[in-house]
């Protein structure tokens, strides 16, 4: 079986088959479904905890690359809702979806910032201040002394 979910092969961990059988059902038949994709690899229900545990980065590879795999069927998809003259159904909830889906995988909208100055003039530098009286505390005292 070889899918297109699987971490990359020039990674440094080695799975054991069954660790792949579940990352290839979670991409594929299993549709993102944990337990389903345990079940198909043959893990018992109770190892859920532990081979999430075991497998969180390459779950989350898998998770990114179907994110990636999916970005042009969104980016048709906001195309198609441009270019329809007819109602689509959920149109805003497929809209939304399309653009979230672009957002996560790095094709975002562009902010542009517009920054302009018009300021009158020029910048005004003062002196370095200067003490007027330089008086030290030992002077005040024996001033009042006499």
């Amino acid at each position: 079986m070889n899918n297109n979910y699987l971490p990359d092969s020039n990674t440094k961990r080695k799975l054991t088959d069954q660790q792949k059988a579940f990352l290839e059902a979670l991409g594929g038949s299993a549709k993102g479904n944990i337990k389903q994709a345990l079940q198909i690899a043959g893990y018992q229900e109770t190892s859920q905890s532990h081979v999430v545990d075991s497998l969180k980065e390459e779950i989350i590879d898998v998770a990114n690359k179907i994110l990636a795999t999916s970005a042009p069927k969104a980016s048709q998809k906001l195309v198609d809702i441009l270019d329809s003259d007819d109602p689509i159904p959920q149109v805003s909830a497929k809209l939304q979806a399309a653009q979230t889906l672009l957002d996560r995988v790095g094709i975002a909208k562009r902010d542009k910032l517009d920054v302009t100055h018009t300021a009158i003039g020029g910048i005004f530098l003062l002196p370095e201040k200067k003490t007027l009286i330089d008086v030290n505390a030992e002077d005040v005292d024996n001033d009042e002394q006499t």
